[in-house]
């Protein structure tokens, strides 16, 4: 009886173990978070359930279904202990209908269109086969910036950063990866967490390079700042390679993992045996993932010695989904290289939004420091 028990709690651990590789790995479609109590058409309001990132100050966005996918949202007018109304900056007509269901987003801009700057299609030639980009180009063309998107995004996410590059005349050029839902499929079509996806974004810089780069920044947004790190330690481009810019960061996968399973009360153990699964050569592939994730190569902070170009890392403490722990110790572990601007309040991926203009003024002091401002042309300024 008592091995019986054994048994079926040990198989319930392995069961709950795999379930959770699958997800840390397969692409998730955006999750409802929050949910529309009311729509002032009149007033153009809308009132959402309080949530930590609900009720954020600042400048946001909203996906929903209905007469509209995604509407802009500004400040907040009022708010009680359930709810949070805020302004719409996207006129919604009084025919109006949209879903209660809604997922709150940092995006903002999510069209390219909508900065009103001067862009191109483009295809990326990757292993896989060609991956959609945006080219934003500025000034004489000499250095350049290519803006990698995190996990379950696009590169929408990236657009918020067009425009301080801009200004400094370097030109964005905005990329997918594989399996990200615009970029080629893999043949597991899962992440690899970085492993894998950098190489899609180093064909991005050989792309830079034959278009007139001669120095690139790389911008990687949560899961896209592990890819960037990945491109600067193994691209045969890394000469090319300026610096980069690391906006709410993965630097440790196992750290990020921990803490986003003690959110949602996952025991450790379980926590660990995921890890170990997608580590495994006869378990990841029961996790789905087309080979073994390497955690120890995507632990900078372990490889902080093997780092070679500045960074700066703009990280909340508040982030509430990547911690800043890891980014935090890759300050301690090269600060001869790394730099950080610690934010607060701000919840992760969203410190455009809640301060504008201190985080401009990071990234652009930071370029400016390291002569990588380009010549900006009065017609584009």
């Amino acid at each position: 009886m008592i091995a019986a028990a054994l048994a079926g709690a040990l198989a319930a651990l392995g069961f709950a173990s795999l379930h959770m590789a699958r997800k840390v790995v397969t692409p998730a479609t955006r999750p409802a978070d929050t949910e529309i109590l009311r729509l002032d058409t009149d007033a153009q309001t809308i009132t959402l359930a309080r949530t930590p990132d609900t009720q954020l100050p600042g400048r946001y966005g909203l996906f929903t279904t209905g007469t509209a996918d995604y509407v802009k949202l500004g400040s907040v007018v009022s708010e009680d202990a359930d709810s949070v109304t805020r302004k719409l900056l996207t006129h919604v007509p009084d025919t109006a209908k949209l879903s209660s269901a809604a997922a709150f987003s940092g995006w903002y801009f999510d069209r390219p269109e909508q900065l009103h700057l001067p862009f191109t299609p483009e295809l990326i030639g990757s292993a896989l086969g060609p991956c959609p980009a945006w080219l934003f180009p500025a000034g004489d063309g000499d250095v350049w910036v290519i803006q990698v998107h995190g996990r379950g995004a696009t590169r929408a996410e990236c657009l918020r950063a067009v425009p301080v590059f801009h200004a400094m005349g370097i030109t964005s050029l905005v990329v997918s990866y594989r399996n990200d839902g615009e970029a080629p499929r893999s043949r597991a079509g899962t992440y690899t967490l970085g492993a894998t996806e950098w190489r899609d974004v180093d064909a991005a810089v050989g792309f830079a390079r034959r278009h007139g780069a001669k120095r690139v920044i790389l911008m990687g947004w949560s899961m896209g700042g592990a890819v960037a790190l990945q491109l600067s330690l193994h691209s045969a481009h890394r000469d090319t390679i300026a610096g980069l810019i690391l906006e709410s960061p993965v630097v440790d996968w196992r750290v990020v993992l921990g803490y986003q399973a003690s959110m949602l009360r996952v025991p450790p153990t379980v926590t660990s045996l995921a890890i170990r699964a997608l580590r495994s050569e006869w378990a990841s592939p029961l996790a789905g993932a087309g080979a073994p994730i390497p955690f120890e190569r995507l632990d900078i902070v372990a490889r902080a010695g093997e780092l070679r170009h500045p960074i700066l890392i703009l990280h909340s403490d508040d982030d509430g989904f990547v911690p800043s722990d890891a980014s935090h110790d890759l300050v301690v572990a090269r600060p001869d290289l790394v730099q950080m601007k610690v934010f607060d309040v701000a919840r992760h991926t969203k410190l455009w939004n809640y301060d504008q203009d201190r985080w401009s003024d990071s990234i652009r002091s930071w370029v400016q420091e390291r002569g990588l401002a380009g010549t900006v042309d009065a017609q584009q300024a």
